[in-house]
């Protein structure tokens, strides 16, 4: 199926522009995204794209628990985003909702390393994630080749694609429920939620408790569930309170954020795939005050990135990314994580949105920033005052391949990555003179690489890839029998 283009570059040069990655949203297919918009048809909560796969079914965007369905609604994981900001113990997760369904069938459970108070709950600001998301998004990156017949002050003769080449870039109620072994730990409301904080002996008793407060629960929950009780973990479960919902005017279901201190760095993603119908797909936008964020039980590779491809791809961006991303997961034998950007927040280049300024993350959760700080703009020389650094990570997961749930850890790596994908733009005008013809003849050696890259990265046909972008395939060279004679 055809995706959208990517969205309209920003400029930031004369010679080169720039676009965020589409966000896809497909079965397999994670977001890498620039725009995550939710709207409420009442009574029914839907995305902007729809799910081919599942357009007569309601859906519901996996979050790093599981959803649960009172009656007999069928609710299906898809992908989620969650953001995860912490400095030495102090964590605050944030998770977006992006559900589809009705509002008074929404519920979620997440295990969390602590108990959590009423004050400890916040309701974010659903932009939050998608200014994380603009920011961090893979992008495409334009470069304009120049006049190869131009004269420079500093050369006689313009042969300037090295020069091109050059310009790129650098309140509690405790009670026991009978011998199920179930506490609630704290009962409160936030915004237009009805928080739950539970604690349990053994997961028969967890699953069959939710079950009587008229939850349907996803086949063999409590196989999932033992895990977390047996380390103790408490239980998240949030719902919608349909009045404060209506009190509130909103369109949509806002981000939950959540505040403990830990030593645990982690980010539970079995339960994800109780009632999931495929592979899930997960970004995560970790921000630390130290560099880069990793994770420590399976490997992080980066993004394939820095490649060459034809510049068709620039209105086939989100069919280009979600090929690519397949073709590298699966070469990574499906059980990677993948880091898609790393970055001081202070700055960008090449910019596929501005940094967050302090204001927004502080909404995204950085509680370390002194109050003085001040927004950045882009592309200037990093800024020790802002102290964040942003690691977006993406991760496929399925049963098999992630048996164990994310574990993290903050380093002092603050080398910066980004996922880039140049299109070089050939120079159209006249080109009759010796430079100009030099430039042609490396313009089709540069165009087939192009091509060939572009069918390693993703799968594709050679061929296809020529026809679209134009480039005939190259003629062996014959030796002639009389070249030796002269």
């Amino acid at each position: 199926m055809r995706l959208p283009a990517a969205t309209a570059p920003y400029e930031t040069h004369s010679k080169l522009k720039i676009s965020p990655a589409e966000t896809l949203r497909e079965q397999n297919f994670p977001k890498p995204s620039s725009i995550m918009k939710r709207r409420l048809l009442l009574p029914i909560l839907a995305t902007i794209l729809l799910i081919a796969s599942f357009c007569l079914t309601p859906v519901a965007q996996a979050f790093c628990g599981f959803y649960v369905a009172k009656a007999d609604t069928k609710l299906y994981n898809q992908a989620s985003q969650v953001a995860i900001a912490r400095d030495r113990d102090r964590t605050i997760l944030t998770m977006a909702n992006d559900y589809q369904g009705e509002v008074k069938d929404f519920a979620l459970v997440v295990p969390v390393p602590v108990a959590i108070r009423e004050e400890q709950v916040h309701v974010g600001d659903p932009k939050i994630m998608e200014r994380l998301d603009q920011f961090s998004a893979p992008r495409l990156v334009e470069y304009f080749d120049s006049d190869p017949c131009a004269v420079y002050p500093e050369e006689e003769a313009g042969f300037a694609m090295d020069r091109v080449a050059q310009s790129a870039p650098r309140k509690a109620a405790r009670g026991r429920q009978g011998s199920l072994g179930v506490t609630v730990e704290a009962k409160f409301t936030v915004g237009e939620y009805d928080i739950l904080i539970l604690s349990a002996k053994e997961s028969n008793g967890l699953e069959t408790w939710l079950r009587r407060n008229g939850y349907k629960i996803p086949k063999g929950a409590h196989q999932l569930l033992q895990p977390y009780i047996r380390q103790k973990m408490k239980f998240f479960v949030a719902k919608v309170n349909l009045e404060e919902f209506k009190q509130a005017e909103t369109q949509f279901l806002r981000p939950l954020m959540i505040a403990y201190e830990s030593p645990k760095f982690m980010l539970p993603i079995r339960l994800g795939m109780m009632n999931a119908t495929g592979p899930q797909d997960l970004i995560v936008y970790m921000l630390s005050s130290s560099g880069q964020t990793e994770v420590t039980n399976y490997r992080t590779v980066k993004i394939p990135s820095n490649s060459e491809i034809p510049v068709f791809v620039k209105n086939e961006f989100g069919d280009f990314y979600k090929a690519m991303f397949q073709t590298a997961y699966t070469g990574e034998g499906r059980n990677a994580v993948f880091m898609e950007y790393a970055w001081d927040m202070a700055w960008c280049d090449p910019c596929a949105a501005n940094p967050l300024t302090p204001e927004e993350l502080k909404k995204a959760g950085v509680f370390w920033l002194p109050d003085n700080n001040r927004p950045s703009n882009r592309r200037i020389a990093p800024s020790p005052a802002q102290n964040v650094f942003i690691t977006r990570l993406h991760v496929r997961y399925t049963r098999d391949k992630f048996p164990t749930d994310l574990q993290f850890q903050s380093t002092g790596n603050r080398q910066n990555f980004q996922g880039r994908y140049v299109l070089r733009h050939a120079f159209e005008g006249e080109t009759n003179c010796p430079a100009g013809r030099q430039y042609q003849k490396a313009l089709k050696q540069r165009q087939e690489r192009e091509v060939k890259t572009l069918a390693k990265l993703t799968g594709w046909s050679e061929g296809e890839i020529r026809r679209k972008a134009r480039v005939e395939k190259p003629q062996p060279f014959t030796e002639q029998w009389w070249n030796n004679a002269w």
